[in-house]
């Protein structure tokens, strides 16, 4: 313990040090918690519309307004015609165009039907089916109120109500959803780039020849490496924690010495793929480009963004080795639903596998040569 004792002490003054990484360890990820919880979002808002209203009848402007008082839509106004309307879209001054046919309020009353056409940009498919949704949801309730109105003794109540509950995020906020994911996107961040580069960082310097020739055991030497970056991992979890409560509103339901548990067994894991990356390069650059790439591959298949059930089924089967996306369904469910340890007994076993394989095998990669 002694040796491990002046191993740790080392470290600490290490880190402190480097004046320039203090702001990386706690500053960068502060900012990154407040402003990629307000960016990274699937939320659809002010979508830019303009319509082309042929009939320019009082029917046709009340559907107008109802597009225009929405909160999903910004109304760019009206188009003139649509070529006008065509190129707007291909500008980007517009995402959607409504078409009001000509006689639209004539064949309503005469014929019972009305045609309506909806143009959509659709570069950004999933934005696009969103938006589409939107427009047609308008619509609906637009020609749900028509009906009403010409038979009104048939709709006197509706036969069957709903009411609608939504559990764990009442008020359906994004932020809500991604504040906890990007929790254990910056934890991750911390523990993989830092874990892989502090070892090479010996080699560059030529200090670990000198540690090399030391009686300090592999374990001891990795162990040392480990736990200062997991202390810190720990500690922006805390502060990140703190921001989510006081500047986001969102508490953790659950424990939060369990939250801890499972990111002390998480970041063994992590740190460990880090210091295998660290065994495996011998420049800071080659360390940062292999973490990079198996970062990016980790978080873009974790469930961050994408639902894991949406993807292929291959992506699915590889996921059952990304700790990234365990740890953050954990994260998820023990912040927002207050989930026990009964809950989610099954991923944090195996999360402490990938944790105690990883960091053994980081200390078999580990090579003490002269």
């Amino acid at each position: 313990m002694r040796t491990l004792y002046y191993i740790l002490q080392k470290e600490f003054i290490q880190v402190f040090r480097d004046k320039a990484m203090l702001p990386i360890i706690f500053i960068i990820p502060v900012l990154q918690l407040l402003i990629l919880s307000y960016t990274a979002t699937f939320e659809i808002k002010n979508v830019d519309l303009i319509v082309l209203d042929n009939d320019r009848t009082p029917t046709s402007r009340e559907l107008v307004n109802k597009f225009s008082g929405s909160s999903f839509y910004h109304f760019n106004g009206y188009a003139d015609n649509f070529e006008s309307a065509k190129q707007m879209i291909k500008s980007g001054k517009a995402e959607q165009l409504i078409i009001i046919e000509p006689n639209f309020e004539k064949k309503l009353i005469n014929e019972k039907k009305g045609d309506i056409q909806i143009i959509t940009d659709a570069i950004n498919g999933s934005a696009a089916s969103m938006m589409l949704v939107y427009a047609q949801s308008i619509i609906g309730d637009f020609n749900k109120n028509i009906i009403i109105a010409q038979y009104p003794s048939q709709h006197i109540g509706m036969p069957i109500k709903i009411d609608s509950l939504f559990w764990y995020n009442p008020e359906l906020n994004y932020i809500t959803y991604m504040v906890p994911g990007i929790l254990v996107l910056l934890v991750t961040i911390i523990g993989m780039f830092l874990g892989s580069m502090n070892l090479v960082k010996e080699k560059e310097i030529g200090t670990i020849e000198q540690i090399n020739v030391t009686p300090i055991k592999k374990y001891q030497f990795i162990a040392g490496k480990l736990i200062p970056f997991w202390i810190i991992a720990n500690i922006d979890l805390a502060i990140g924690l703190l921001l989510a409560y006081f500047v986001f509103g969102i508490p953790v339901i659950g424990s939060v010495g369990l939250l801890f548990f499972v990111a002390s067994v998480y970041l063994v894991g992590v740190l460990s793929i880090g210091l295998v990356i660290s065994t495996l390069t011998n420049t800071m650059q080659q360390a940062m480009f292999i973490s990079w790439f198996f970062l990016v591959i980790f978080i873009l298949m974790s469930g961050l963004f994408t639902p894991i059930e949406s993807m292929p089924h291959w992506a699915q089967i590889m996921n059952y080795a990304n700790p990234v996306s365990y740890f953050i369904k954990i994260n998820r469910m023990i912040m927002l639903k207050g989930s026990g340890l009964a809950d989610i007994q099954q991923d944090l076993i195996i999360l402490a596998v990938f944790a105690i394989v990883l960091f053994s095998f980081s200390i078999l990669r580990y090579r003490k040569t002269v």
